[in-house]
């Protein structure tokens, strides 16, 4: 009997609600029990079984109305819950592998991902695969993993060159992944020092470094690093401070290396901390105030007061050259490559020097004042002074290309990737130049005061003022994309990257700033007198500080905990698991004093801004 011959008054009417949602259907729910019916009713069910099986689908579906028809709501809640589960499929079971897994990629929430894993083997098997972490490294910007060979030597830039020069080699990349699989305790060892190095730490025992674990070579694992790193920056990492001199110095600049932290200060001394920020020795040389250095690699070269270039073994604290031609302060200093070095100087001149030789190759004539601050892009040197002019010069040709005018007032920061130069100026304006004609592209308004912080990245230049405040434009518009009212005071340094800016201001502040949104991340430590310099990059920071009238230098240290099973490539992700909320709630112990990781990438920044005399 088909179902349109029923009669309309046996066609099922819509059932009652149940009273209380049904509950959630079980693993533990099955066939109903009739071993305690009596052996006439067991009897009368084989026999319905058995007349039910032998009708047509139309017969069925008229029985089951009737039968349904004369349930209370409590046994339609019956029929609800048992035949739920039945009706309820998996598609992950029927689906090819390429479909689940592209299903997966719409997942943005890295926490739902994660949990997914427990639904069954089964999902737990497609969360595995990279495809999906793959994804949600992309949507967070964790750059992608690449097999590319890795340059053994580290690159020590400046925040503002461009990042095919940096050592920031991104989340994704393997010179930052390799160091994350294995962790080793070793005896730290030092060589005897040289009679003219001293070490502030004499007295203490050596503590042992702890090495990075190898590099997990799977997205998922990488994005949990990165996931747990960027936790990290929003809401703990670990704080050790120390006091760097006896008495109150000021820091003229401050550099961070894979090996070193270097400081430099107005009272003619250098000091050299091992990533960890235990001190190593302090260089002693220059009779007067040291004001601009570059370290490449293991070498050293500084700059000061008393008008000579100093270059510097880093690992056994001796001095290899003192060039000397200068007739004023050195200002600048940047380097080219691991055998040249360029220097600014308030004599007017930029000097070319062979640091393996000792010798100068080129004096750069042609600037009537200052030279204030230089950036270097492969063969081109571009100089900025208090002429009010800009300079691009030829190191190897050692002559000037192009001349660039338009401010019209001293020249103070300068940033350069190779395509374009940003200038910033006392007259409060930032311009934006053609390196290939000397055309001036754009002058970005809106600083009140002097402009002495610069940092261009791609399409992105960070800009910051005496005026207190930061400012972020597109060089693609040539427009403002935030204005953050950063400092009560003037901003000493600034640094970005891919995902965050950091700016210390004379207001003794130290800020981090979601770079896309342009919002206030947190605050870096407890406010000091000033903030003289900081230093970053992806997994730590470097704080130098007035405080009690005393020169403090705070490491920070964003690195995931090191724990073997985050490490297994083999086994899925649990970020809501008890790794993740463990890990959450040590950061909250964010300014006790702790143990630091070594650091694969460099970054590093121009001079404090400072008034000259």
């Amino acid at each position: 009997m088909s179902s349109s011959n029923i009669p309309p008054n046996l066609l099922p009417s819509a059932p009652a609600s149940p009273p209380t949602p049904a509950p959630s259907p079980t693993p533990h729910q099955r066939v109903p029990d009739w071993s305690t019916a009596a052996e006439h009713e067991d009897t009368q069910v084989r026999n319905i079984r058995m007349l039910f099986s032998e009708m047509n689908d139309g017969e069925k579906q008229r029985l089951l109305a009737e039968l349904l028809n004369l349930c209370n709501s409590h046994q339609l809640a019956f029929v609800h819950d048992f035949v739920s589960p039945m009706l309820k499929k998996d598609p992950f079971t029927y689906l090819p592998n390429e479909l689940c897994l592209r299903i997966l990629t719409f997942i943005d929430d890295p926490t739902t991902l994660a949990r997914s894993s427990q639904v069954s083997k089964r999902w737990r098997e497609l969360v595995s695969d990279d495809m999906a972490w793959k994804s949600l490294c992309e949507k967070h910007a964790y750059r992608r993993l690449s097999n590319e060979s890795i340059q053994p030597r580290p690159r020590v830039i400046d925040p503002a060159a461009t990042p095919t020069r940096s050592s920031y080699a991104g989340p994704a990349s393997l010179s930052h992944l390799r160091d994350f699989q294995k962790s080793a305790l070793a005896g730290a060892t030092s060589s005897e020092p040289d009679l003219r190095t001293q070490s502030l730490d004499r007295g203490r025992p050596a503590r042992p470094s702890r090495k990075k674990p190898k590099a997990p070579l799977s997205y998922k694992s990488h994005f949990k690093q990165r996931y747990m790193v960027e936790t990290a920056w929003r809401s703990g990492g670990k704080m050790e401070s120390r006091q760097l001199t006896p008495e109150q110095g000021v820091v003229t600049s401050l550099h961070l290396t894979e090996k070193w932290i270097v400081v430099a200060l107005d009272n003619a001394k250098i000091h050299v901390f091992d990533s960890d920020g235990s001190h190593q020795k302090t260089l002693q040389g220059h009779v007067m105030g040291v004001w601009a250095m570059v370290p490449w690699d293991d070498i050293l070269v500084s700059g000061g007061c008393d008008r000579d270039v100093r270059i510097w073994n880093l690992e056994t604290g001796q001095g290899i050259h003192t060039l000397r031609g200068h007739t004023s302060t050195v200002r600048c200093l940047k380097m080219s490559d691991q055998n040249t070095a360029v220097s600014g100087s308030r004599d007017t001149t930029l000097r070319v020097w062979d640091i393996q030789r000792g010798v100068c190759k080129h004096v750069l004539i042609g600037h009537q004042a200052s030279v204030r601050c230089l950036e270097i892009h492969g063969d081109l040197v571009v100089s900025g002074s208090y002429d009010t002019t800009a300079r691009i010069w030829s190191i190897s040709e050692g002559k000037c290309l192009r001349t660039l005018t338009g401010h019209y007032s001293q020249i103070y920061a300068i940033a350069f990737d190779g395509k374009r130069i940003a200038t910033g100026s006392l007259d409060t304006s930032v311009r934006i130049w053609d390196p290939t004609d000397g055309r001036c592209m754009a002058v970005l308004q809106g600083h009140t005061s002097l402009v002495g912080q610069l940092q261009m990245r791609g399409d992105t230049l960070v800009t910051g003022g005496s005026d207190g405040s930061v400012r972020v434009w597109s060089l693609e518009t040539n427009q403002a994309i935030h204005r953050l009212a950063a400092h009560d005071n003037s901003v000493t340094s600034l640094q970005f990257d891919d995902s965050r800016i950091v700016s210390g201001g004379s207001d003794g502040r130290v800020k981090v700033w979601d770079l896309k949104r342009g919002t206030l991340v947190r605050e870096l430590s407890q406010p000091a007198e000033a903030v003289w310099r900081v230093v970053i990059e992806e997994e730590k920071a470097v704080v130098m500080a007035s405080r009690g009238q005393k020169t403090i230098m705070e490491v920070w240290s964003f690195s995931p905990p090191d724990e073997d099973e985050e490490y297994r490539s083999s086994s899925p992700v649990s970020l809501p698991d008890h790794n993740m909320s463990d890990y959450r709630s040590s950061t909250e112990a964010a300014r006790r004093p702790a143990s630091y990781h070594d650091a694969s990438h460099t970054l590093d920044g121009n001079d404090v801004v400072m008034s000259d005399k």
